[in-house]
């Protein structure tokens, strides 16, 4: 560790300004403050240091003999020092052009591209370069291990199982709904589906894994929950054939709202009201480790996602 007698970058730039231009009110003018905090700086820099490095006159400011060394010393640290600070701006340039970003079905399909569109305008009503985000969607389980594994940065999930190696933010409660055919026999009822109907019934499910699945397993496994569900009638891969199975009649199922929005629009589909069990999840944000991720677009993404309100 450096001791407490190696001055800052700030002190070390002042004195080698003052051999250069040889007055300290130029330095303050050249480097934008006042002649005040220069004389400061340059008396802590003295202290620093535990000797005298400018000599002043009434023709100007020079380096003492000791001063001269100092500030020959200190155009080598300074030159490194804009080494580094030109290597993060490259690093940070970088991380602005490209952020590869792994989602849950339901939230690439019906949120991120909303998200994406509010981050590029962001960009560029402030004048930086567009990020191209690379997108890989899978289930919920299926992101995780991306996030997991560092091929993502960033992860977008719908399961209530958030694991104790990750960091993670909520960015908001998504709504799911009980769906059927118009021919199926809950289309016609009057009376809400009771947790216990709703639990007994073999459903068309997605994969294991999936973010949907879990969050309705969930809710019927915690404590205090009434009933538990039986194995499905059909397990599918996608919230698609999903929709599609349920729609020609196989059984009911169970999706987000922001999946089925547009099939109850046209009466592909029937929602079914339940009562007995609050069929809401958390959707969260997931990452590696620190309390936010690295990359800025990503810091801009999570904060976009929390912003908009399209909770169902």
């Amino acid at each position: 560790m450096l001791g407490p007698h190696v001055p800052d970058l700030a002190g070390l730039e002042i004195l080698v300004a003052v051999g250069e231009v040889g007055s300290l009110s130029r330095v303050a003018e050249l480097l934008g403050v006042s002649q005040q905090a220069v004389s400061s700086r340059v008396r802590s820099l003295e202290g620093q240091v535990g000797a005298s490095l400018i000599a002043r006159s009434a023709r100007g400011s020079a380096l003492t003999a000791t001063g001269a060394v100092i500030a020959g010393w200190a155009s080598e640290v300074l030159a490194a020092a804009e080494r580094l600070e030109a290597g993060i701006e490259s690093i940070r340039s970088e991380a602005m052009r490209h952020l590869d970003v792994a989602a849950s079905l339901t939230v690439a399909e019906y949120l991120l591209p909303r998200w994406l569109l509010a981050l590029r305008d962001r960009q560029e009503s402030a004048g930086q370069v567009v990020t191209r985000i690379g997108l890989t969607a899978a289930n919920s389980e299926a992101v995780i291990a991306l996030v997991r594994s560092g091929s993502v940065p960033l992860g977008f999930i719908e399961t209530p199982d958030i694991p104790a190696d990750l960091r993670a933010a909520t960015i908001g409660r998504d709504t799911l709904q009980v769906a059927v055919s118009p021919t199926h026999a809950w289309a016609r009822r009057r009376k809400p589906l009771t947790a216990e109907e709703l639990a007994n019934t073999p459903l068309i499910s997605r994969e294991e894994g999936s973010g949907t699945r879990k969050a309705l397993e969930y809710l019927f496994d915690r404590p205090g929950a009434t009933g538990v569900l039986v194995p499905p009638r059909l397990e599918l891969s996608s919230t698609a054939a999903v929709r599609t199975a349920i729609a020609s009649g196989v059984a009911p199922g169970v999706l987000s709202s922001l999946a089925i929005a547009d099939d109850l629009a046209l009466g592909r589909l029937v929602a079914v009201e339940a009562t007995g069990v609050k069929l809401t999840r958390t959707l969260s944000a997931v990452w590696s480790s620190g309390p936010r991720p690295s990359q800025p677009p990503a810091q801009d993404l999570i904060a976009i996602a929390r912003k908009h309100r399209w909770a169902g």
